[in-house]
């Protein structure tokens, strides 16, 4: 039986993630890791996103996309399809990298949003991967607030419009807000869905 069509919205935020085959390694290395935000910066372009996080651990990623045309399921055949097969070529494999279709959620409040950003923000810390958001080398945060260099295809002032209209002061809101003293590692009080 086919699957039925997502039903998309243009104009729409969605969060989004997705898991490799039997919880294996979708990463094994760093260039893994830098080939996935390559491609993922190339579908950002090619499908017009605006991306406001993404972050990349072993086995999943997950993403916060704003798609001005209904576009969500192109663009992720694209991104998963491509980075799959480069993968697959990068170390002599065969067969599915990804477990099933990716979730998304999509995104219906500012509320809603903030704790998206959040739980992207914080995943890899939570995970006990990293000591700090502020040190997720392969996460959006850090490279909006300044504490490692940007990614260009991650719309830093979009997402900075969120948090106040003068850019310092929404950097120090984004911090305080995804560092605050109410988040501890593996909390679950600020999962979005």
């Amino acid at each position: 039986m086919a699957r039925q069509p997502r039903n998309e919205v243009a104009g729409s935020t969605y969060h989004v993630t997705i898991h490799s085959v039997a919880e294996a390694a979708m990463v094994r290395t760093d260039r893994d890791r830098q080939l996935l935000v390559e491609t993922l910066a190339e579908t950002v372009t090619r499908y017009g996103w605006r991306c406001l996080g993404f972050c990349v651990l072993d086995t999943h990623y997950h993403l916060l996309v704003t798609t001005p045309e209904a576009n969500l399921g192109r663009g992720m055949q694209y991104l998963n399809g491509t980075y799959a097969q480069t993968f697959n070529r990068r170390h002599g494999r065969r067969g599915h990298l990804f477990s099933a279709r990716y979730w998304s959620k999509r995104v219906t409040s500012e509320a809603q949003l903030l704790l998206s950003v959040r739980f992207i923000a914080r995943n890899a810390f939570r995970a006990g991967i990293t000591f700090h958001p502020r040190l997720d080398r392969w996460s959006s945060y850090p490279r909006v607030i300044g504490t490692m260099s940007r990614w260009a295809f991650v719309a830093k002032t979009t997402l900075l419009e969120h948090f106040g209209r003068h850019p310092v002061a929404a950097v120090r809101r984004l911090i305080a807000f995804i560092e605050g003293r109410d988040s501890r590692p593996g909390d679950r009080r600020d999962a979005p869905f």
